[in-house]
């Protein structure tokens, strides 16, 4: 079975064992993005596709999960966008079905933004001019020079599970801040080559485009990001430390891909380790050390109401599934096969019953009315 990024599934691997993670964008002179909204809602919705997918003049970005099929229809929309093809930026992994829950979205969102990653500097046009693109294989050799100044384009909370060594952490809340970190702290006359990563290499696409426009001449950036890496690279050779926040319910992921060690804190989202919640001010989905003096009373309160009401509603569905499991089916129930035919099933004894014809079903009923 042909997958969305050329690659083949195993067409014996049953495809509902497997939830398929896709981060995707392409920026490109996107016109009638309003009007996409509604169609590529409802084709998600139609096949079991969870996620977030921002829309904008500028192009397309989201990250969205689901069954191997959906995803490739999903994908194969996408691609038949005009300017788009072949040049969308696409990452896939899988989800290991004993950590997956019910999926890496709870729902799919397609919204309409300004931006489709906000700097908010009106005139950054990744279309005109971007940095060069550094493949994963040629990375480490690239950051190890002596005259490259390596920079984490992320945020802070994202920098803090996991980084290339010796990058630059520019600590800042959110993309928006960038710009003025880079003008504080970067020269072109003192910085000859800068080289940027960020998860799946959409922020760098600006942030590149920004240092191009400020004088910078030798700007790099990671190919696919820090996702595309971790893909290809061998993690015995890797430059990476820790493991890489993602914008969905996995948190983070290792190396291999594969759901990390962190959890989620459910006031302000940021990274948790086992070691974090062992601290005083952690208070599952109410607060954890970072966020405690960032919200009020009131809002905490708010918060452990909202805790109370999904541990009662996972409650609920946990009960509702042990009830569907217990359900015993009555004594005799008339199964149809493959071949046309029935089976007559029952509780007696525990053995399984031979297959019936229709025929002879019909006969021992009516024999069963006259008596």
């Amino acid at each position: 079975l042909a997958m969305a990024d050329g690659g083949f599934q195993d067409p014996k691997v049953p495809e509902v064992s497997v939830i398929v993670v896709a981060a995707l964008y392409k920026f490109f002179a996107f016109e009638e993005y309003k009007e996409f909204q509604e169609e590529i809602q409802k084709l998600c919705d139609e096949n079991g596709v969870k996620g977030s997918l921002l829309l904008a003049s500028e192009g397309i970005n989201g990250t969205i999960a689901g069954p191997r099929c959906g995803i490739d229809k999903v994908v194969r929309r996408i691609r038949a966008l005009e300017g788009v093809g072949d040049g969308l930026s696409y990452k896939e992994s899988l989800m290991n079905p004993d950590n997956r829950q019910d999926g890496a979205f709870m729902r799919m969102r397609v919204r309409l933004k300004k931006e489709i990653v906000t700097m908010g500097l009106p005139g950054i046009d990744p279309t005109k001019r971007v940095g060069t693109y550094v493949e994963p294989k040629n990375w480490n050799e690239l950051i190890t020079r002596s005259d490259v100044t390596l920079v984490d384009a992320r945020n802070d909370y994202e920098i803090d599970i996991g980084s290339f060594k010796g990058a630059i952490d520019p600590k800042t809340k959110s993309f928006r801040e960038f710009p003025g970190w880079a003008e504080a702290n970067l020269d072109p006359s003192k910085h000859k080559s800068v080289a940027m990563f960020c998860t799946g290499g959409i922020r760098c696409e600006k942030a590149s485009s920004l240092l191009l426009d400020k004088g910078f001449e030798n700007v790099y950036h990671l190919k696919g990001g820090i996702l595309n890496y971790l893909k290809n690279v061998p993690e015995e050779k890797s430059t990476w430390t820790g493991e890489c926040f993602v914008f969905d319910k996995r948190v983070a992921v290792n190396h291999k891909l594969q759901v990390g060690s962190y959890e989620s804190c459910m006031a302000c989202g940021r990274p948790l380790a086992d070691s974090d919640k062992k601290h005083s001010q952690y208070e599952e989905g109410v607060s954890c050390a970072r966020c405690y003096d960032e919200t009020t009373e009131d809002q905490k309160t708010r918060f452990r109401q909202r805790a109370r009401q999904k541990l009662q509603m996972q409650q609920l569905s946990t009960n509702k599934q042990k009830k569907k499991r217990d359900n015993i089916p009555s004594p005799h129930v008339r199964t149809a096969t493959s071949e046309g035919n029935t089976t007559m099933s029952t509780k007696q004894g525990g053995q399984n019953p031979r297959k019936r014809s229709k025929v002879e079903i019909d006969s021992l009923e009516e024999k069963s009315k006259k008596s």
